[in-house]
Parts: C-alpha cells; structure tokens; sequence
C-alpha cells in the first residue's frame, strides 16, 4: 500500500512548496491536502498508511494550538510537523501538544526537505512528554483528549450552550455532558468556566 503525506494548509502556493519538498523525499507518497482544519481532521481520519502530517497554525477553523491537539488525538501514531509563520517561542508549545517538530515557513526548500527527513525519522512518544511543572502536564492531558472531547471543550471555549454543540457536533444532548464531565474530570476542575479557563491559559483560544 502506498504511503500518504497530509499536507493542511490554507494557502495554495505553499501547498505546493510543501508537496514539491515531499515528493523529492518520498517520491511514491500520495498527497493528500486539506485547506481547513475540518478537512485535515477527516483526511487524518481516513487516509491509508499515513506517514506525516504537515500542519499550519493558522489553518481556518484553529484557534492557538488546538490543530495539533485534534490531529494528534486522531492519528496518535502520526509524527506532525508544524509550519508557521510565527517565532520559533512557538516550537516548544507545538511540541507540549503533540507535534514531533516545527518549521517556519520562511525556509528554503532545503530546509523544508530536510525537516519532514527528521521528522519521518523521529519515533512518536506513546504519551506527549512533560517536564514536572503542572502546566506541562495539563498540556499533556489535553493532548490525550479524544478527538470528540477536543470539540467539545473547543466549542465551550466559543461560548456555545449545550443544545448549541450538540446541534453543531450532530450528537445529543446527553453525549455533550458525557463529554464534559470526561473532560472535567481529566482537568481536575469542577466547572465548564473553570475548564475554559484552563484551555485558555494553554494558548487554545489564541490563534497561532
């Protein structure tokens, strides 16, 4: 079975510097390119043998680091490697919420080349790694969330009620608050203001 690279970014001419550093790497891969976050999490979903996933901060739909944090819940296994236009202060959130590398996009071709080498080369942790300091281990934590309960805290983040995630997630009312008390009970906190504000001080609501 060939083997697929994800390539999420909104903006076409890069799409294209990315997929041409790709296919000087792995000449047989198939491309498979997202230009919003949805689309990259379904592609994530349901892409054969995928090898890497090259993700921009930016992308439509994040908000700070919750792209990684949805691909990572999807494709665990996956390494991601970040490319953004931001300072390399960035690298080291990327990292705390799953992804194996970062990259800015203001690099040459070569260099471009030689990040997805390392990144195909670096083993992905079973588990994100975290330092003692309890922010890093909260960080951790929501980079375990599953793919629905990111959703779900991403959409309380928005402000919306219950009825209005459940209307949006297609799941029921009762899913939702299955959903919460999952997530509040991971985060240690007894409240969705206080769940928010949890996500908040890891950069979610922040764009990247």
């Amino acid at each position: 079975m060939a083997q697929s690279v994800l390539i999420a970014d909104d903006h076409p001419l890069f799409r294209q510097a990315l997929r041409l550093a790709v296919q000087n790497v792995l000449p047989d891969a198939i491309n498979v390119e997202a230009g919003t976050l949805d689309a990259a999490v379904t592609a994530a979903g349901t892409a054969d043998a995928l090898r890497l996933i090259l993700l921009d901060l930016k992308m439509p739909g994040a908000v700070g680091y919750s792209g990684i944090a949805l691909l990572h819940a999807e494709r665990p296994e996956v390494p991601i490697l970040v490319v953004s236009s931001s300072g390399p202060e960035v690298a080291a959130q990327a990292r705390a919420f799953g992804a194996i590398g970062y990259l800015h996009k203001g690099s040459d071709l070569d260099a471009i080349e030689a990040a997805i080498v390392t990144a195909l080369d670096s083993p992905v942790p079973s588990q994100v790694d975290v330092q003692e300091q309890p922010v890093d281990q909260v960080r951790a934590t929501v980079a375990s969330f599953t793919p629905m309960q990111l959703k779900v805290l991403l959409a309380v983040l928005d402000g919306q009620l219950n009825k209005q995630i459940a209307h949006r997630l297609a799941i029921s009312e009762a899913t939702v608050k299955v959903h919460m008390t999952a997530i509040m009970r991971k985060l240690d906190v007894r409240t969705r203001t206080q769940a928010a504000l949890v996500a908040r001080s890891l950069g979610l609501d922040l764009r990247g």
